[in-house]
């Protein structure tokens, strides 16, 4: 391919945000000379085929988690484990060929744990070294990093000294090889063209999905103001009006960009990579973390905590409330940290 050495992306298909984050690296690779292909499945897979459609993909399956209606999330995921695990081991397996009919010289992998290699160099990117489980913490973590220190390096987005991931970032009495590498984001801060009252974005696995996305289009539609729900499907095309709510099943980068920067109110889920894109533009938002989801629900009490965010609970949520919380950052201010990607693609020059 031109020369140039070929570098596989893979981000894991839970929700779209590991997919978002990747976006800033794919254009980076690209800025630097690299061949990028790109592997993932399911919503984030079509996502980044809608960004960058003139790029390599590859379709390979990951964990297939499912979700259940009454099981808690964390004892769900729990009795998944054997699953999980047996899906790392077959997934490695699986990238063996892949390296070699694709060319492959380097790997960076967002949390699917199973694409390292001792052929090429390989990057695992994730915020949670110390993921928050309600048992078995200390176990969970040996877990993680067991599998994280097969990677030649662990990139953490996040600052190493004002952690906005908390306690999950934190590389403490762990041996892992990693660079903090600030937040990723693929949005930039701008000047607003419109005006928005309310933005909501939905996210996430189902069957939560849906159902935020139903609680906040019942509450929405009470409200007499301009408001603006993105669903979260970038594998549909679909547009609804509904007195002065839009509804919207995606918007690419850009526009999502900018309607972010025109909100008076974001409400949200508290993915990460949510979190990261609402500090790249300096706004504030009132997060809605996924029920049992308890990285989110970390997060959110966490940032709240810190005056960053606004906290709520989904079956709870008090749109009153959340629709005069303001999205600009007036008090607390986000230190900045540049990706320092010439010093970070070092790895794969060797």
């Amino acid at each position: 391919m031109n020369g140039k050495k070929n570098i596989m992306v893979a981000p894991l298909n839970w929700g779209i945000g590991h997919a978002t984050r990747c976006i800033p690296i794919i254009k980076q690779l690209k800025k630097n000379n690299f061949n990028v292909i790109i592997m993932s499945s399911g919503r984030s897979l079509n996502l980044l085929i809608k960004e960058f459609p003139d790029e390599n993909f590859i379709k390979l399956e990951d964990y297939n988690v499912t979700y259940s209606n009454f099981l808690p999330m964390q004892i769900n995921i729990f009795l998944q484990i054997p699953k999980i695990i047996f899906g790392i081991y077959t997934e490695n397996r699986k990238l063996k060929s892949i390296i070699k009919d694709y060319e492959i010289d380097g790997i960076i992998s967002d949390n699917r744990y199973g694409l390292y290699s001792n052929k090429v160099p390989s990057v695992f990117i994730t915020h949670q070294i110390k993921i928050q489980t309600p048992f078995l913490k200390e176990l969970v973590k040996k877990i993680n990093c067991y599998f994280i220190n097969k990677f030649s390096m662990c990139w953490i987005p996040d600052f190493k000294k004002t952690k906005i991931a908390g306690e999950l970032s934190d590389t403490e009495n762990t041996k892992i090889r990693h660079s903090y590498i600030g937040p990723l984001s693929r949005l930039i801060k701008k000047e607003p063209k419109d005006n928005i009252e309310i933005l909501a974005i939905v996210s996430g696995p189902e069957p939560q999905r849906t159902i935020f996305e139903n609680i906040l289009l019942k509450e929405l539609k009470k409200i007499n103001k301009k408001s603006l729900l993105l669903q979260g499907k970038p594998e549909k095309n679909y547009s609804e009006k509904f007195n002065n709510l839009i509804v919207k099943s995606h918007l690419k980068a850009e526009e999502l960009n900018q309607v972010m920067i025109d909100a008076k109110t974001i409400i949200c889920r508290a993915g990460y990579s949510t979190i990261m894109d609402l500090i790249a533009l300096d706004k504030h938002a009132t997060l809605v973390p996924t029920p049992g989801q308890t990285e989110q629900e970390y997060l959110a009490d966490f940032l709240s905590k810190k005056g960053l965010f606004q906290f709520q609970k989904q079956d709870t949520l008090n749109m009153n409330l959340a629709s005069n919380y303001s999205s600009v950052n007036q008090k607390t201010k986000i230190p900045k940290q540049k990706n320092e990607w010439g010093k970070l693609f070092e790895i794969f020059k060797n």
